[in-house]
This record gives structure tokens, C-alpha cells and sequence, in this order.
């Protein structure tokens, strides 16, 4: 043939012919579930589920229809969801879901008493507004990610803080649980006393808290936590566990059954600078560890999160389905 034929009407001739299949016979075995699944992305191999974290597409907007679409571009098919997108299409105040400003390098200035005082109003006004708030909005937002063909595992939401009152714990649990979310991720308190507070929401509720840690995290940073609730586990980042000097394959093997995910990043190692690197270029043994998961039947899943610069002609998307292509070679090739 001198012509070729684009994607979308080779998806489109396929359904036909499939739905030609079914009609004309009976003998078709399961033909309906390949028209049902047509098109949708797919990021599990081998047994192995890849997601992706909201914050990998930090540098463009973050609306709940806009990240969807960024999935399905990428062919990924799970995400840990972060607060801000699902609160925002659920009406939350104050709730942007503009493209972020790059962090400034260097430490942080101090926040002048007004800067204060306006975080203090707005943190009030979120608290007051998850208080009333009708969760029918998250269903839909469920509902519209389940019919595209992304999971929502996980949810990253603003409300599990010290700061944060016992009914916003509670909402953000509730709301968990409407998002189809078997955990919800927090960074590691510095307090034994919060890990507790929440783990035991978490046995109330029977939805897990994965506990994220940057270059604070050891071998035995979780084993307070751990201790102190079933439901308390680990959200635990290789790419920073390596940056931190620290081989994760012993971690990821000592600590599964208590690895609700872990986030996937390429860093180079401490004593090599530590720095975010595209995959492949750094120190973080990405292959090993997935070739771990899928050989010994780990149930939880690898986040991607993308956190090195994009490069120019590039933008945040294609960067992602680069990382999911590396996946899932890794996993497909023999170890």
C-alpha cells in the first residue's frame, strides 16, 4: 500500500471490525471488552502497576480534566492524585491550578508578619469550606477519571498536617475513600505524636497512610510510625534515598509488605552531587528495583515523579511517557 493510515483510523477501522466480529458471531470471546477498553492507556507491566504524582506536571496547569489528559497522553493509567487538583474541581477556595514557579535556589526568605496573617486567613477559609462541602463532586471526579481508564490509588491533600483539625483529618479520609484511594501520602512527621493521630484515623477508616520522606529518610526512619498503627506505612522515594548515600533495593525487600508506594526518580548519588537526572543518567538503581517488584510479586505500586528539568523542545508530558517507556522495557526485559 503506497498510503498509510494515521492512529485514529486504525483505532477506529479496529472497533468497526471488531464490533463486525460480534455481531456476526457468537463465538467471539471477549470482543466487547476490547471495544470497552479501546484507546485507554495502560501503564501496568508485568504485573507491575506505574502511576504518576500530580507535581510531575508542575510546570503547566494542574485542573483535574487537564491532568487526565495528561495520563492519557502519557499512557498512564494510576496517579497519586495531589489535593490541590481534585479540591479545586470540587470548588475549594483559594485553590490554583496554575503552572508552578520554579523554587527559587538557595534558602527560603522568612515570611513578613502580613504573608502570614494572609496564609492564616486562607488556611481558615479551606478549613471552613472542607467542613460543609458535599463530596459529590469527588465522586464525579472519580467516576470521570475511571471512565478514561486512570486509577486514583492515591491522594496527597494539604489537610494532614499538625496544623490541621481532627474534622479536616477526617474529611480528607472521606474523601479518600470516595476518590477509590487506598492510602493517602504525607510527609513524615517530625512528631511521633502526629504519625500516631493519624494512624489512627487510618485503622478507623481502613485506608492507609504512606509516609513520603526527602533526605531525612534511613533504613529505620518509618519504624516509629510503623509501630504505632497497621495502617501506617511507607511512601518511600528511592531516587532521594539514594541522594541521602543509601542503597534502597535492601529497604524495598526488608519493607514491603508495609510499602503502601514508591515514588520512582533518577538522582545521583550523595557523594556524586544528588542531583535530579532524566532516567538512566543518574545513580538510582531504577531497573533493579522494578525488576524486584515484578519478580517477587510486590503489590504496590511505582510512582513516577518527575523531577529533573525539561528540556527545551520538550514539556512535562512526553518527559513522563519517556519514563513510563524506560519502565516498562526495564520490566519486560529479562533480569
Amino acid at each position: 500500500m503506497k498510503s498509510s493510515i494515521s492512529r485514529k483510523d486504525f483505532i477506529v477501522k479496529s472497533a468497526l471490525a471488531v464490533t463486525g466480529a460480534v455481531v456476526g458471531s457468537q463465538h467471539v470471546f471477549g470482543a466487547p471488552a476490547l471495544l470497552k477498553n479501546l484507546g485507554k492507556p495502560n501503564s501496568k507491566f508485568n504485573g507491575v502497576q506505574l502511576g504518576v504524582i500530580t507535581y510531575s506536571f508542575r510546570s503547566l496547569p494542574t485542573s483535574a480534566e487537564q491532568v487526565l489528559k495528561y495520563c492519557v497522553d502519557a499512557n498512564v493509567s494510576a496517579i497519586e492524585l495531589m489535593g490541590t487538583t481534585a479540591e479545586a474541581f470540587a470548588g475549594a477556595p483559594n485553590a490554583s491550578t496554575e503552572p508552578m514557579k520554579p523554587f527559587p535556589s538557595g534558602p527560603r526568605p522568612e515570611l513578613t508578619d502580613e504573608q502570614k496573617a494572609e496564609r492564616a486567613a486562607k488556611a481558615a477559609e479551606l478549613a471552613k469550606w472542607r467542613a460543609g462541602v458535599s463530596l459529590d463532586k469527588f465522586k464525579q471526579l472519580r467516576k470521570m477519571y475511571s471512565d478514561a481508564g486512570v486509577s486514583i490509588y492515591a491522594w496527597k491533600p494539604s489537610a494532614l498536617d499538625v496544623k490541621n483539625s481532627d474534622a479536616e483529618i477526617d474529611y480528607a479520609f472521606r474523601v479518600a475513600k470516595e476518590l477509590g484511594a487506598s492510602h493517602m501520602t504525607v510527609e513524615l512527621p517530625q512528631d511521633p505524636e502526629q504519625s500516631k493521630r493519624l494512624g489512627t484515623f487510618a485503622q478507623k477508616y481502613k485506608i492507609g497512610i504512606g509516609y513520603h520522606g526527602h533526605l531525612q529518610q534511613t533504613f529505620t526512619a518509618w519504624d516509629v510510625a510503623l509501630s504505632q498503627s497497621p495502617y501506617n506505612g511507607l511512601n518511600c522515594d528511592i531516587g532521594h534515598y539514594v541522594a541521602a548515600g543509601l542503597d534502597p533495593i535492601p529497604l524495598l525487600e526488608a519493607k514491603h509488605d508495609r510499602i503502601y508506594s514508591t515514588h520512582l526518580k533518577d538522582r545521583k548519588s550523595k557523594a556524586n552531587g544528588g542531583a535530579n537526572m532524566p532516567w538512566g543518567e543518574g545513580d538510582t538503581p531504577l531497573v533493579a528495583a522494578l525488576q524486584l517488584m515484578r519478580n517477587n510479586h510486590y503489590t504496590f505500586p511505582g510512582t513516577i515523579e518527575m523531577e529533573y528539568d525539561v528540556p527545551a523542545g520538550s514539556d512535562a508530558v512526553k518527559e513522563v511517557a519517556k519514563c513510563v517507556e524506560y519502565a516498562k522495557n526495564a520490566l519486560e526485559k529479562k533480569s
